[in-house]
């Protein structure tokens, strides 16, 4: 009974000392949690035949992207064609896309020379891909050996195509570029006036002798990355499974095979979609519904979705 006592008494002293006048009040047990603060996201950024080095931040989608790299670099947004990832070159497997690496740096490739070609259409296809940079330029990410196009020496992947038989098509979007030429009538000769990217000259030799201006920045090993989508705000994402990956690089392959595009995102943006539907015709339905301007035949879109049902089967 004493030792029930004392504690009484001990804890009646302990309540007196914390209602004392000027002391603090007790600490919660459990702190509420802080609310997440977004990180800030900078970037780093070059043009990609030689520039100092700029830091972008604060944009949502790609056309805002370009506005940020011409803001650093004293240049029109529609002086930029496209955009690269840790690689200076025109290379197609660097070609920034829907979603950037937390850590990558951005090379943008600006108009260069401006030229037209001749082409005469003997065969259904010419043998170009092409893509676009999602802010108004189509333009060729490849050429089929072989093919029309490869026997025309002043054809190169990364030109865009600015005009067919001097009409502008600037502002087009890629399947709407790869339609008009597929539609071009046979024997006839028509012109395609063309946009290399700039290039480098000696300002390779110069950003070479500088750290701060690095030839091929290291790429990410980060698990995040920033995805872009036209019309929403850009959020931080995981990088996509394997699956997501084997999926979209076939249904990329599709586009290529039935549009003559590729679109690593609209790949991206049609395996999403499946991932929300049991079958191919609600599969088809969802489509009508996001993509509807693309006017996907059915014969394709049966196809892509078998080759995503392919895709989660070997990936487990």
């Amino acid at each position: 009974m004493e030792s029930a006592r004392e504690a009484r008494e001990a804890g009646s002293s302990r309540g007196a000392e914390a209602t004392r006048p000027g002391a603090p009040p007790p600490s919660p047990s459990e702190p509420p949690a802080a609310p997440r603060v977004r990180p800030r996201l900078v970037f780093r950024t070059q043009l990609a035949h030689g520039s100092p080095t700029g830091q972008i931040e604060g944009f949502s989608n790609v056309r805002e992207l370009y506005a940020k790299i011409a803001e650093a670099f004293g240049i029109a947004p529609t002086e930029i064609l496209f955009c690269t990832l840790n690689s200076h070159k025109v290379d197609m497997q660097k070609l920034l896309g829907g979603q950037i690496g937390l850590e990558d740096f951005i090379f943008a490739h600006v108009r260069g020379e401006t030229k037209e070609v001749e082409v005469t259409k003997t065969e259904d296809a010419l043998g170009l891909t092409i893509t676009d940079n999602g802010a108004g330029y189509a333009f060729i990410k490849r050429i089929k050996e072989g093919s029309i196009i490869n026997r025309i020496e002043a054809v190169c992947v990364g030109d865009s195509i600015e005009a067919i038989n001097d009409h502008s098509i600037v502002g087009c979007r890629h399947y709407e570029v790869a339609k008009m030429l597929r539609e071009l009538p046979k024997s006839q000769p028509f012109t395609l006036r063309l946009v290399q990217p700039r290039r480098a000259f000696d300002m390779i030799g110069q950003r070479s002798r500088s750290s701060k201006c690095p030839m091929e920045a290291k790429v990410s090993s980060g698990r995040e990355t920033l995805r872009l989508r036209s019309g929403h705000a850009a959020t931080v994402e995981e990088v996509p499974s394997e699956f997501e990956e084997e999926a979209s690089r076939k249904v990329d392959d599709l586009l290529e095979s039935y549009m003559g595009i590729r679109d690593p995102e609209l790949a991206s943006t049609m395996v999403e979609t499946s991932k929300r539907t049991a079958s191919a015709q609600e599969f088809a339905r969802h489509l009508d519904s996001v993509l509807g301007e693309f006017a996907f035949p059915d014969e394709f879109v049966v196809e892509v979705w078998a080759a995503i049902g392919e895709a989660r089967e070997a990936c487990g």
